[in-house]
């Protein structure tokens, strides 16, 4: 899926840190965009770094309108375990069949960029001492669907529509928050536009 094309309605499980099953989170939001981000493996120390950069700023980002929604090709049960202090939705999909639905991928270049080489040993320097400490939880030795996994990000509008998407090229390729802020202004003020441009009831 690209710019424009419309996303059936549906409402995907989300995972609970506390072993709950029965949230849903609604994609789309009939009320609000939903920033959809596409992760790698539960644990994944390069996944963990962008989150804590959206959990960091997530009062802002809520406060713009956006509902973020993660997913990873992780299984529940081992998902679970990573997930118990992130403040937004995260969405199990062993199978992969959101990924293949969106047209996410995974390659060799995830890992081989050189422009992923930093983030990922910043990431390890920063995960190494909180699993030795026991703040964090080492990854599964062997992930459930690999370790070659790349990033994609879609903004999706309240109708559905996809207003704005990236498909990474390596492991640490995804928007930062300035980003998301900044698509939301702009969807926000098309919208405003465009109603202002709307011919008024007769």
């Amino acid at each position: 899926m690209d710019v424009g094309s419309v996303v059936a309605a549906r409402e995907l499980p989300v995972v609970s840190g506390d072993g709950g099953a029965d949230a849903v989170v609604a994609v789309p939001d009939p009320t609000r965009l939903v920033h959809l981000q596409f992760r790698r493996f539960a644990g994944c120390p390069v996944c963990n770094l962008h989150l804590r950069s959206i959990v960091r700023r997530h009062g802002e980002i809520t406060a713009a309108g956006v509902t973020e929604v993660v997913v990873f090709h992780s299984p529940a049960d081992e998902l679970r375990r990573h997930v118990a202090d992130l403040p937004f939705a995260v969405v199990a999909d062993p199978d992969k069949r959101l990924y293949r639905e969106f047209g996410v991928e995974s390659a060799r270049r995830s890992l081989l960029s050189p422009r992923a080489w930093l983030p990922i040993l910043r990431s390890v320097a920063r995960s190494l001492p909180r699993i030795a400490t026991g703040r964090d939880r080492a990854p599964a030795s062997t992930p459930h669907g690999g370790r070659l996994g790349l990033p994609a990000d879609f903004l999706i509008a309240p109708d559905g529509r996809i207003f704005a998407a990236m498909h990474g090229t390596h492991a640490y390729d995804q928007w930062p928050v300035d980003r998301i802020l900044e698509l939301a202004r702009g969807h926000a003020q098309g919208h405003k536009n465009s109603r202002s441009h709307a011919p008024s009831a007769s």
